[in-house]
């Protein structure tokens, strides 16, 4: 069965997807999604990193609610900003951080947490995995910003996907 469908869930969403977008459960429309569930997960299995066990959820459960709580806020934030100061009040710059992380499924949570708060932005991250380059929106203190994303994101990352 692993072998045909690597991503349960992905070929379940998948299937699902393609028939809400169709709107149709005639067997056409069955077959094709069928089709797609099977083969878009096994021509894409190259690209997606190792599988990842659940280490520690309640430290996964802990970092979801401070990302919420950092994303809700920082929308504020922006907002404050953008009605209330001129554009050159606003001190936008770019931001390297030194990574101690290099598993890569952490490094793409800490992608998405970077591009979904905003105000913040994911630039690059070196090849070696030892530098992540952030544009801010308003940068106040450069290494209070380095200090809250290795506390607040990568420690606990790195405790889900490193220990």
């Amino acid at each position: 069965m692993k072998r045909w469908i690597p991503s349960p869930p992905l070929s379940f969403a998948l299937f699902i997807v393609w028939l809400l977008l169709n709107q149709s459960l005639d067997a056409a429309t069955l077959l094709m999604a069928l089709v797609l569930a099977i083969a878009v997960p096994l021509l894409t299995k190259g690209l997606r990193p190792a599988t990842v066990r659940m280490r520690k959820p309640g430290v996964a459960l802990r970092l979801s609610l401070v990302v919420t709580f950092d994303m809700l806020k920082s929308a504020w934030d922006v907002a404050r900003l953008m009605l209330t100061r001129r554009s050159t009040g606003i001190r936008s710059s770019f931001v390297q951080i030194p990574l101690d992380m290099r598993d890569p499924n952490g490094l793409a949570v800490l992608a998405m947490v970077m591009c979904l708060t905003p105000g913040t932005a994911w630039g690059e991250v070196a090849f070696d995995r030892s530098t992540l380059l952030i544009h801010v929106f308003d940068l106040e203190d450069e290494a209070a910003f380095v200090a809250t994303i290795k506390q607040r994101y990568e420690r606990p990352l790195m405790e889900i996907f490193e220990s």
